[in-house]
């Protein structure tokens, strides 16, 4: 059909394209009028080429057949918990992402939930080494698919401290892996960084730097086992650099793990980052989620759990939660976007992409790696001041207009009153207190606009 499509018209060389290009920009320098730059510092050109292209189109290791629809609860109160799960899976959730941050009860938590059917994620918030094996020893008598979402270099970059010292920390970690060599237990969360501010080679750089330091503590060779490790990524607005930057994550930890002689593959959990949304015309973080969803699952993300677009504001509710749960449902049921699996596989854009963020970012994490290893430059402060210069050199695209977000620094609708309806304080929360480390704080772009705004309703 496509032979027969096309057999009337000749081929169109790269070259062809770019003197028409030229011809039409009547003198115009073709870099300045057509070739953008982004953050990372990748240009963009126009048109992409099967001539520009040489390699074959990449194997993305681990690229899932499907991806998981999926809600995170937070557990306060065991029943509630327990009642919001079960509503979630009723309503089309796949896999369930429980957030905890105390002890539980296993047996209300769990009352009657479809562990045949539906997966589990836990995010530990503290570690304690022997309610986590308790844990992991119910469900396994459940037969239960749960990735367990230990990070305690996550937990020191975002809160400055660790659970309970470098020492002890790893001794636990160890015990647990030691003892459930085969559970998914060691989490890199690469979403601290992004949410800060980082731009995406520097979260491809230390989220990769990140998994190495766990893989060289917990060597495969000394444990005589491959603790799986699973990836929480934050995906922005960016929509083909998202796509393309999870492309990479998975061919950068490919390369990593194999030094290791371990297993290529590795598991990511996707979320829209928090980064860009609003509080003023809150409806257009739909729209936002939406497209980061999309870039998710094109990307190559096992899960995708969505952010309801009053997450800023207001507690946990059952429409937000709602309508977030069906926005993944449309994409998935509706817009079919499960229906190929590895849909951007020999896009010559994506594929560039995907190629230059590598590569910049295996650049970087040699550097990380030569200067002492993400542990050692967090703790020196180095990663901390190079987000914060990422941070600001977004901060001021905002500020300038070069990134829109619309309704807050374009289109604002000066009617639109919020002050009344804070639930939660949406903006970075200053508490003094002793840290090991400066922690990696989030902020929203929008932070100083809406506070201004506020303080004048």
């Amino acid at each position: 059909m496509s032979n027969s499509l096309f057999k009337d018209f000749d081929p169109v060389s790269a070259k062809q394209w770019k003197q028409k290009i030229q011809a039409d920009l009547k003198g115009a320098d073709y870099n300045d009028a057509l070739v953008w730059q982004s953050l990372e510092g990748v240009h963009v050109r126009p048109t992409y080429h099967a001539d520009d292209f040489e390699a074959t189109p990449t194997t993305i290791p681990g690229h899932p057949e499907q991806w998981s629809i999926t809600q995170e609860i937070y557990i306060d109160d065991a029943a509630i918990a327990n009642r919001l799960a079960l509503d979630a899976v009723e309503r089309g959730a796949e896999a369930i992402l429980f957030t905890v941050e105390n002890r539980f009860d296993l047996e209300t938590v769990f009352k009657n939930f479809p562990f045949s059917t539906s997966g589990l994620y836990i995010d530990w918030k503290f570690l304690d080494e022997a309610f986590i094996s308790d844990t992991i020893s119910y469900l396994k008598e459940k037969n239960a698919t749960v990735y367990h979402l230990i990070d305690v270099l996550g937990n020191l970059a975002s809160s400055g401290n660790w659970f309970h010292n470098s020492a002890k920390d790893h001794t636990l970690l160890e015990t647990l892996i030691k003892k459930f060599p085969v559970e998914h237990l060691i989490s890199v969360s690469t979403s601290v960084y992004q949410n800060a501010g980082a731009n995406m080679v520097q979260q491809l750089a230390y989220g990769l730097a990140h998994a190495n330091e766990y893989l060289n503590h917990f060597d495969p060779s000394k444990q005589n086992a491959s603790p799986p490790i699973t990836f929480t990524v934050a995906v922005g607005s960016n929509y083909f650099f998202e796509i393309a930057k999870i492309r990479a994550l998975r061919m950068l930890f490919a390369s990593l793990a194999s030094a290791y002689n371990t297993p290529t593959t590795c598991h990511i959990i996707a979320l829209p980052s928090r980064r860009n949304k609003t509080l003023y015309d809150y409806n257009v973080n739909m729209l936002r989620t939406t497209t980061e969803c999309m870039a998710a699952t094109l990307g190559g993300a096992n899960s995708v759990c969505n952010l309801p677009y009053d997450a800023l504001y207001h507690k946990s509710n059952e429409f937000g939660e709602r309508i977030a749960r069906n926005q993944l449902l449309i994409l998935k049921n509706e817009s079919y976007f499960d229906a190929v699996s590895n849909p951007a596989d020999g896009s010559y854009y994506i594929e560039t992409l995907t190629h230059q963020l590598a590569e910049k970012a295996l650049e970087l994490f040699k550097s990380i790696e030569k200067g002492g290893g993400l542990l050692s430059q967090l703790k020196e402060g180095t990663l901390q001041k190079k987000i914060k210069e990422s941070a600001q050199k977004e901060q001021d695209w905002f500020d300038e207009g070069k990134i829109v977000l619309l309704g807050t620094n374009k289109y604002p609708n000066k009617a639109d009153q919020m002050k009344h309806d804070l639930e939660l304080f949406p903006f970075v929360k200053t508490n003094k207190r002793k840290t090991e480390i400066a922690p990696i704080i989030a902020k929203r772009l929008s932070e100083n606009v809406e506070q201004e705004r506020l303080s004048h309703e």
